[in-house]
């Protein structure tokens, strides 16, 4: 990824204001919203055409299964990167679906060995089909499975080396695992390779029945953008991007969550 600065997750519902952002220089679209068929919604194809970078974002490819990734869905992903003229695709380090059934979310994995080949065999799967690199993304996780033989960082830097994949990072799960495991977030920081980062997430959750989840439909919260500064004065990575995904609320709230980040970050704004 080249320096693109502060992006937006690209959404019908919120389009327009999208298209009026006059420093974007990238955008990330939920890859099964795109049909490898027909045109390639209008709302993209204007952005693509004023130089606007766009990444294909995938959600069920089920890259941490047990059983290899659905060939079908691998083609639908390269097939949308190719329309698209993406520099990268990006996925989840999940799980999906088991034994023919889908969970309709994203699970979390256990850190262990044999979970490592199997994200690894799956990742080479799909690089294989992609006409560019991925970035792969840790998930926000309510909870943890017993017997995990790696740290995160152990878990998440063995799967980069052995692959090749590149990091994307989501700064609001750093924080919204941290809160809940009741460990230091600047912790992982200090310990993931930084140097791997395509580009970073950053988005509001909420907290209920104890537990903090990240809800892509809330404020960012004053302490993700002050992890967002801390990264950065770590290492900037090339572009963070705001997720929302519903609740959206005014143009104006929307401009001062983007300008909040370019402030955090160091990135000049893009509105």
């Amino acid at each position: 990824m080249t320096d693109y600065g502060v992006g937006i997750g690209w959404r019908p519902e919120i389009s327009g204001f999208v298209a009026e952002l006059p420093g974007l220089r990238f955008v990330e679209v939920v890859a099964e919203s795109v049909h490898d068929h027909g045109p390639v919604p209008q709302g993209l194809a204007d952005l693509r055409a004023r130089g606007v970078a766009v990444v294909p974002h995938g959600v069920k490819l089920s890259l941490g299964g047990a059983e290899p990734v659905d060939p079908a869905r691998v083609t639908h992903l390269a097939s949308v990167a190719e329309r698209l003229e993406a520099p990268l695709v990006s996925e989840h380090i999940a799980f999906v679906r088991a034994g023919g059934v889908e969970a309709g979310h994203l699970l979390p994995l256990p850190r262990t060995r044999e979970a490592v080949d199997a994200v690894v065999a799956n990742v080479r799967r799909t690089l294989a089909e992609l006409p560019v690199t991925i970035a792969l993304e840790p998930i926000a996780a309510i909870f943890d499975w017993p017997d995990d033989e790696l740290t995160e960082a152990q878990f998440l830097t063995e799967i980069l080396d052995r692959t090749g994949a590149l990091l994307l990072l989501d700064i609001a799960n750093v924080y919204a695992n941290a809160r809940n495991r009741g460990t230091d977030p600047l912790a992982l920081l200090d310990a993931l390779p930084l140097d791997r980062i395509a580009y970073c997430h950053v988005a509001g959750g909420a907290e209920a029945g104890g537990i903090y989840h990240d809800t892509h439909t809330h404020a960012v919260p004053e302490p993700v953008l002050a992890l967002v500064a801390e990264l950065c004065a770590r290492r900037r990575p090339p572009a963070l991007l705001l997720e929302r995904d519903g609740a959206y609320p005014a143009a104006d709230t929307l401009r001062a969550e983007l300008d909040a980040i370019a402030a955090a970050s160091g990135y000049p704004a893009v509105t």
